[in-house]
């Protein structure tokens, strides 16, 4: 049974932590690490078992971030152990600094990919073919737009001379944060320190979104299918996405996730036309070698494999198979597993992020600017297809809902 954090009250901190979750809890730690240092191994070889000491202190803080976060005046303004892990990440990071030897563990993407094919498992097919439709309207109709606003505005109206900033900063912005961030980055040929600021401002917005937005979802009453789509088209990080969905509601988190796995298969398209744009376009040289369509597989996020391949296996294998009584049993143990690794995540982000050096590259604000613009430009478009496509007004309302 996969150890879950109790919620507690007032001062007893006996109740926040029992004694009887310790033992639980190391066996959850040792059997993290194994999974994840021998995967590292596979992809590292035998510099994957530095990440052993840094990730052990990581869980640490993850059982901090829990204790936190379940809190009885954290639960009531809605400050999970999501915010606890980016908020704690984040004062080590800009104080004493994140130290070296703990850096092999800090493996956002590693940890949140993870957990998200978990998430595939947890959302039945039917669900994802019922709502793939509404899912294609509001993620693909909203991100190319959106992408191309943002780089005629730093372009032209802001006069941004680094055009391969401003094609990062707006992929980043409009699709799923670090993953488009990488993406676009390779397929323009942006610097390293572009990358790096384009990373920042979005982690650091992000924890400002997946915080505040459910906050005002909650104080405007609006609908939770509603909400969630508009969570998973605008937060940048997927596993916030999922975090601040599930904040709202369950229906919230499967439409947000749902959202944003589908914005997320655009990542190999939309690099290959930055890659054709870039090469016709921008830097219009004719010798410059011309972009093969197996950038497509390169550039599309594996993780959406498993993701899809998880809902198919549990949907159609394990579920006629067990019973669905059996497999809700199991899932709800997948669920917890997965809110560790979640957790886990975010203390990678907050750890990776320093205000200073993203301060250092800030280039007069330009780039300040675009991301805000841009960022508003794809809330108030989002919130419009999102309500269009899921109120019940035009279109029926997905099984999600029901």
């Amino acid at each position: 049974v996969v150890p879950k954090m109790p919620k507690w009250k007032g001062i007893d901190l006996l109740s926040a932590l029992p004694w009887e979750l310790l033992p639980k809890l190391a066996l959850l730690a040792i059997g993290l690490c194994a999974l994840f240092t021998l995967g590292n191994l596979v992809m590292k070889g035998k510099e994957g078992r530095n990440m052993i000491p840094g990730f052990l202190v990581i869980f640490l803080l993850a059982v901090l971030s829990y204790i936190l976060g379940n809190s009885q005046t954290a639960k009531a303004i809605n400050l999970g152990y999501a915010f606890w892990a980016l908020l704690i990440g984040l004062i080590i990071s800009n104080t004493i600094g994140t130290p070296r030897w703990m850096m092999p563990a800090v493996r956002t993407e590693y940890y949140i990919k993870t957990g998200l094919v978990i998430l595939g498992a947890e959302i039945l097919f039917n669900r994802i073919v019922e709502f793939g439709p509404y899912g294609l309207a509001i993620a693909w109709l909203v991100t190319p737009i959106v992408i191309i606003f943002m780089y005629l505005f730093g372009t032209r109206v802001l006069n941004m001379q680094q055009k391969s900033l401003v094609m990062v900063v707006a992929t980043s912005t409009s699709v799923c944060g670090v993953s488009a961030a990488i993406a676009a980055a390779a397929a323009c040929k942006a610097k390293k320190n572009e990358l790096t600021l384009a990373v920042g401002m979005t982690l650091i917005f992000t924890v400002a979104m997946m915080v505040i937005m459910p906050l005002f979802v909650k104080a405007v009453g609006m609908n939770e299918l509603v909400s969630g789509a508009w969570l998973g088209g605008t937060i940048d990080s997927t596993g916030a996405v999922v975090a601040a969905g599930e904040t709202v509601g369950e229906i919230a988190g499967q439409a947000a996730a749902l959202v944003k796995m589908i914005q997320n298969m655009l990542i190999g398209v939309i690099a290959f036309a930055i890659a054709l744009f870039w090469v016709f376009c921008v830097e219009r040289e004719p010798n410059a070698p011309k972009p093969q369509m197996r950038e497509l597989w390169v550039r599309l996020p594996k993780f959406i494999l498993g993701f899809i391949a998880a809902s198919v296996l549990v949907s159609f294998v394990f579920i006629p198979l067990m019973g669905m009584d059996t497999v809700k049993g199991i899932l709800s143990q997948t669920k917890t597993y997965r809110g560790w690794l979640f957790c886990i995540a975010f203390l990678s982000i907050g750890l990776d992020s320093n205000f200073r050096d993203l301060g250092t590259q800030l280039q007069g604000g330009k780039p300040m600017i675009l991301y805000l613009v841009g960022q508003s430009f794809n809330i108030v478009l989002t919130l419009a297809i999102a309500w269009l496509m899921l109120s019940g007004i035009i279109f029926p309302i997905p099984e999600l809902a029901q």
